[in-house]
């Protein structure tokens, strides 16, 4: 790294506190800023930080100081506060894939996760199989992982280890990916969410090309034809149904708690069995074993550790049970991974009452159609879904397409949806349409009262039986 002292502006985002835990280890001083610390809301996980010896101030351009490297998400607004003050003091301003990019590139072995969906997740097994086998891995993740969460280590998105093996889901949303040069980068799908098509099959295209080892998903249409461009040795092919891929799952059995499958490589067959649900996780799986395999790892040592990956916070998490309702808390927020969701839900049985809240206008306006096709063809005539107001953080976006928008659409494409502008009103809807044996799913990402919206549902459901 080129610093020894850096300020994160926004500090306690899913993607700027593990990258903050990291450099921290490093022994680099590090403070940050937040106005979620600021609005004195999410204490628990600014306690966290300031236990890592990371220093917090308000955003207000007080905690820059010379020397200081200014560290912000890709999108920050130039008006803020910490930003003008550090362009006053002439400080190095960095976005965070710039830093991430600084430390994954340094690294002499690393895998960079990408794709619309599932990068979370893949990233975690891939840390998981790694640190199992001793191999001591530091993994950047945008999501808590659940196998390293502890009494000292709550908000455990970031797991700190050799910097010379890293880890981490890489983002497309601001073209940033285009920084990364990897050892072993790991494609899992393509397909609309933060920009047109051509343009994520150019940034994918030179991400794949730019490793050393490319891991891809032959089942899905845009990552195949990209992978056709590339040499054959250049390549770890997985799927399902592709005959040519590398890695192929045969006799997939889904269960409640979890999915069984057997894995074929190089003439040998491996049984796996993954203790999260859904077709899904048996992709993401085949694709971490993927990454394993380019690594040159022993892959039955490394599926008997899969066996134990615990998932992650907020992906189809179950928060709580109460009055015979489950209450599932999901990061679901583009049509892949909402599809992914209510199928696994589905599979389950019983009624669905389900509160989506977009995470901006802006995909509303990119995606909102196909977001309204999902939720149509995948919702069953008995369900429910809630639509509060989009996450709003000001500015001057259009908001010609909102909420109501969304439930007009949804309709229109055969489905039904309620909009309702705030939390507290669904909240009340879903507790007063709740029964015994109804699951009850919050969606979204972006906002991490969500959670906590999840918990109090099962709190007032607990209530109403009583």
């Amino acid at each position: 790294m080129n610093s020894t002292r850096y300020h994160f502006c926004g500090v306690g985002g899913s993607g700027m506190l593990p990258l903050a835990s990291i450099v921290r280890a490093t022994g680099a001083t590090v403070s940050g800023s937040d106005r979620a610390l600021d609005a004195g809301r999410l204490a628990a996980k600014f306690d966290y930080l300031e236990r890592l010896g990371i220093s917090l101030h308000p955003q207000d351009g007080s905690g820059l100081t010379d020397g200081a490297t200014l560290v912000t998400s890709a999108a920050v607004e130039p008006t803020i506060a910490d930003v003008v003050r550090a362009k006053e003091l002439g400080l190095p301003h960095l976005t965070r894939p710039q830093l991430l990019a600084e430390l994954l590139n340094a690294a002499s072995q690393s895998v960079a996760v990408g794709g619309t969906s599932g990068k979370s997740t893949v990233t975690g097994m891939i840390g998981w199989m790694l640190y199992k086998l001793g191999r001591n891995p530091t993994v950047m993740n945008g999501a808590v992982m659940k196998n390293f969460v502890s009494a000292d280590q709550p908000f455990a998105s970031a797991l700190v280890g050799d910097p010379n093996l890293f880890v981490s889901e890489v983002d497309e949303s601001d073209g940033s990916i285009s920084l990364y040069r990897p050892t072993v980068a790991v494609l899992g799908n393509v397909s609309l969410d933060h920009h047109s098509m051509d343009e994520l099959r150019s940034l994918f295209g030179a991400f794949l090309s730019r490793s050393r080892r490319a891991v891809v998903n032959l089942d899905d249409p845009e990552v195949r034809a990209m992978a056709e461009a590339l040499p054959s040795s250049h390549l770890v092919s997985f799927g399902f149904d592709a005959p040519g891929a590398m890695l192929q799952a045969r006799g997939l059995a889904l269960r409640a708690d979890g999915v069984d499958f057997n894995l074929h490589v190089e003439g040998e067959s491996h049984p796996v069995s993954l203790a999260v649900p859904g077709r899904h996780n048996a992709l993401n799986a085949l694709a971490a074993l993927g990454a394993l395999h380019a690594l040159g790892q022993p892959l039955p040592a490394a599926i008997a550790a899969l066996a134990s990956f615990a998932g992650l916070k907020r992906r189809l998490e179950t928060v709580g049970e109460a009055g015979g309702v489950t209450v599932i808390d999901d990061f679901a927020h583009n049509p892949d991974k909402i599809a992914a969701t209510l199928a696994t839900l589905t599979d389950r049985g019983g009624r669905l009452l389900v509160m989506f809240q977009p995470h901006g206008y802006g995909p509303l306006a990119k995606m909102g159609d196909e977001l309204a096709a999902t939720f149509a063809h995948g919702l069953g005539e008995d369900d429910l879904l809630f639509l509060p107001d989009p996450v709003y953080q000001g500015g001057t976006v259009d908001r010609s397409r909102g909420s109501d928008w969304l439930a007009a659409r949804i309709g229109e494409t055969g489905g039904h949806a309620r909009h309702l502008p705030t939390r507290e009103a669904i909240g009340d809807a879903l507790v007063a349409e709740a029964r015994p044996g109804n699951t009850i799913a919050i969606l979204g990402a972006r906002d991490d009262t969500l959670s906590e919206f999840a918990a109090e549902l099962v709190e007032r459901l607990g209530t109403s039986t009583n």
